[in-house]
Order: structure tokens, then C-alpha cells, then sequence
């Protein structure tokens, strides 16, 4: 729908050698909230960029073990919602009978902001959901040189960062660095959820032998969904978090972090990376 980006009229201050203030037209990243339901009925509320939102839904889905495969969903569409003039944020979600429904409490509060997808939930163990796929299993490879060229193909594929200079983006790719999908959102776990829902409506999950590279920190929560999605490395330009290491290691995942050629730290699984 043409939403992820907007014009706004700022004032331009230039603190240089002649100190000047100017009005100009600058674009912005687009937050809106996105509310997910199912069978009518509302799970949960994400600001996210607008823009793939069947696929976010179906990866935030997917990533919070609600569902397991595409098969699950009957039917997944956009909403026009309550607003005026529509802005379609809302996708309702039908599940397969055979699915059961999530089981919500007070420890699980689906309500996430752009920047912290598991704010909110009570404890780690509230959010710890394991994956049905076998990672540690996975044989990848990567050469190290591959894997240090991946932050310059992800950076070269993000457009709407180009225009903003405001937007995460997540990357899947094969072992042999080829790009196969990239997202951009304002919260860098939408991003990783639309590259998994779009994994999930093209039936590749698990995502055996294939890199996820981010833009920004590798947190407990990316972990959890590369995991729930079956990808045995998880890669991202900077720090991941104590938590991440922890999971990465529990999952059997390879977990690189600082990844800025021709540097890296592998944190996790370091048998996969070669020389």
C-alpha cells in the first residue's frame, strides 16, 4: 500500500562554520500497530512498519508456537478495521480446527512495541518456547569469507534504510551467501518475522542450511524465532545479549555477532564457520 514511508516538514540546524536553520521535507519510517486476530478474536497488538503484514502475522504465529506449519491457517487477510479512512491494520487469522487455540494469561501479554518484542511477558520461562525442529542436527558450512560478506549485501538491499536512515532489516541466505528474501520494519523482530512468514507461505520451513543476518543486535527473542523457524545460524552487525548466547547454545545454533568485515565473534556453534 505504498505506507512504509512518509514526508514530514522539520527545521534542518547546521551547526557548521555559518550556523543555519532551515525548513526542508525529510521522510520517516512509517509506525502504525498492527493487530492480529484470531478467529475474530484479538491475540495480540505489534507497531510494526506497514507493509507484508500476512507474513508478519503468519511469522509472529509461527515464532510464538501458535502454529507449526502453513497447513494450520485456513485463511489469513487484511481488515480495514475500525479507522477512517481504512488503513488495514488488522490481519484475521483462521486457524484448522485440529489447531488448538494459544493459551493466554496474565504472564503473556502479546502487546509489543517496536523495539521490544517480549516487553511485557512475565518471566524468560513465559517466552521460552522450544522449536519442533531439529537444529543441532543441522550439517551446514559456511565459509568465514561468505559469512563476512553478508552485511554489505544486506546494507546494498535495503532500500527503504536508504530513504530514512530509521529501519531494521533482516536477510535469509543460503550457505553459499546468496539473498533469497529481506525485510524492513522499525522493530527489528517484525522484520524477522516477515522473512519467516514469507519462509512459512513458501514452504520452506525448516530453514535447514540457511544464514539469518540482522541489522542490529542479536536478542533472546530472534534467537527463539531463528530457532523456532529451523535456521542454524543466526548472524547479526552487532552485540548479542547474554540470553541469546545462553538459547544459541541450548538450541545448538551457531550465534555470530560483530559481524563487520573482516572481523567477527562466533559466539555459539563456531563448528560451522570455516577457514
Amino acid at each position: 500500500m505504498g505506507r512504509n514511508v512518509t514526508r514530514r516538514t522539520v527545521v534542518s540546524v547546521d551547526l557548521g562554520a555559518v550556523p543555519s536553520a532551515r525548513q526542508k521535507r525529510d521522510e520517516l519510517a512509517a509506525e502504525e500497530p498492527l493487530e492480529i486476530r484470531l478467529r475474530k478474536q484479538p491475540l495480540a497488538v505489534t507497531m510494526r512498519t506497514p507493509g507484508h503484514d500476512i507474513d508478519l502475522a503468519m511469522g509472529f504465529l509461527l515464532s510464538e508456537g501458535v502454529i507449526g506449519k502453513a497447513d494450520d491457517v485456513l485463511t489469513a487477510q487484511l481488515c480495514a478495521g475500525t479507522d477512517t479512512p481504512n488503513t488495514y491494520n488488522v490481519v484475521d487469522v483462521a486457524l484448522d480446527p485440529h489447531v488448538p487455540p494459544p493459551v493466554t494469561d496474565p504472564s503473556r501479554n502479546f502487546y509489543t512495541t517496536s523495539s521490544c518484542g517480549v516487553c511485557g511477558k512475565a518471566s524468560i520461562d513465559a517466552v521460552r518456547t522450544r522449536s519442533r525442529f531439529d537444529v543441532a542436527g543441522d550439517a551446514m558450512r559456511i565459509p568465514a569469507r561468505v559469512l563476512a560478506g553478508l552485511p554489505e549485501k544486506l546494507r546494498a538491499a535495503q532500500r527503504a534504510f536508504d530513504r530514512t536512515g530509521g529501519l531494521h532489516a533482516a536477510g535469509l541466505f543460503t550457505a553459499g551467501g546468496e539473498l533469497l528474501v529481506l525485510r524492513e520494519d522499525v522493530g527489528r523482530h517484525n522484520a524477522v518475522d516477515k522473512v519467516i512468514g514469507w519462509a512459512l507461505r513458501e514452504g520452506r520451513l525448516p530453514l535447514a542450511g540457511h544464514v539469518l543476518m540482522v541489522s542490529g543486535r542479536a536478542s533472546f527473542e530472534l534467537t527463539q524465532k531463528a530457532w523456532m523457524a529451523g535456521l542454524p545460524l543466526l548472524a547479526a552487525v552487532s552485540a548479542p545479549s547474554t540470553l541469546a548466547v545462553e538459547l544459541a547454545g541450548e538450541a545448538g545454533m551457531t550465534l555470530v555477532g560483530f559481524l563487520r568485515e573482516p572481523r567477527m565473534n562466533i559466539y555459539a556453534g563456531d563448528q560451522r564457520v570455516t577457514f
